[in-house]
């Protein structure tokens, strides 16, 4: 790529924009040398029978909408980036407006974040303005993957039923958002097969309540106390410490089926929840780790404010 680095590229591109620009106001005046004839000469393309195309200059207004907007294009070239390297008359870029815009957000509503920022989490959960910012903060950032009313989908945990991998703590959940997760689901198939997969995912379905083969869950058992307690537990209810989750409880983020356990026990299975302590910064994550701790916390919507 350190090809595309050197001067070159930046006069090439320079001269092929101008050049264009040239090239279409010397075609738009050879184009608007003619005048309209009172017995125009027809190209010889003709349509349903009689519709015949003539060969007319284009109208004057049209000609003159073609030119202003070149000039156009000229002036913009001069004050905005867009020849190359050259950088413009105003120095515009798309990261400095960034930057300016987020500074004049963060000069109106810095005090705010702070102000809330100084609180402590379940008393932010219970404060309608903060619940207000904060679904505006959740809608923005995280609703892509746990969908507008926090429900979740296949692979992205519902928030709002009480059900936690890591914990439901509100200083657990800060920490989630802040640094982000990643859950891993070793592979099991080498050491399993498909048949102790199959008896595994059976224990697994019984654990729960889930209908399953006897047999298979009675061969599972042993499998699953010498590859899985490690993580889940000798009971199968899970280990926040590590994000395994309670196999026992009816809530699955992947589906209970007993193929798409197998699949799972087999493949594996590696979420990632990104990071948001650079991008949102401290001060916003506490009033989002407050709305998520609200969402499983309904209750909190009918506290009096303090």
């Amino acid at each position: 790529m350190s090809d595309f680095n050197n001067s070159f590229w930046s006069y090439y591109i320079g001269i092929i924009t101008v050049a264009g620009i040239i090239a279409c106001g010397v075609l738009l005046k050879s184009m608007s040398r003619g005048k309209v004839a009172n017995d125009p000469e027809k190209t010889g393309h003709v349509w349903d029978e009689d519709l015949a195309e003539y060969n007319n200059p284009l109208p004057r207004w049209w000609i003159w909408l073609f030119y202003i907007t070149i000039v156009f294009s000229l002036v913009y070239l001069w004050f905005y980036p867009g020849l190359g390297s050259y950088a413009g008359a105003w120095n515009w870029t798309s990261t400095g407006q960034y930057q300016e815009e987020m500074k004049a957000a963060e000069d109106t509503y810095g005090p705010l974040y702070q102000k809330y920022a100084a609180q402590d989490l379940v008393q932010v959960a219970a404060d309608p303005e903060a619940r207000a910012i904060g679904q505006k903060l959740f809608v923005n950032n995280c609703a892509q993957c746990h969908a507008s009313d926090a429900a979740g989908s296949r692979g992205f945990p519902n928030l709002t039923d009480g059900d936690w991998l890591y914990g439901g703590e509100p200083e657990i959940i800060k920490t989630s958002i802040l640094n982000g997760r990643n859950g891993v689901m070793p592979p099991f198939g080498p050491a399993l097969g498909g048949d102790g997969a199959k008896d595994t995912a059976n224990y697994v379905r019984s654990l729960s309540g889930l209908t399953s083969d006897s047999i298979r869950a009675s061969r599972g058992k042993a499998l699953f106390t010498q590859n899985c307690v490690a993580c889940h537990g000798a009971e199968g209810k899970g280990n926040p410490a590590l994000g395994a989750p309670n196999l026992t409880d009816k809530i699955w983020l992947y589906g209970s089926t007993e193929p798409v356990i197998v699949e799972t026990i087999v493949k594996g299975r590696n979420n990632v929840m990104p990071a948001h302590r650079d991008f949102l910064g401290e001060a916003r994550v506490h009033i989002l780790a407050a709305y998520v701790y609200g969402l499983s916390h309904p209750e909190l919507k009918q506290a009096p404010r303090k």
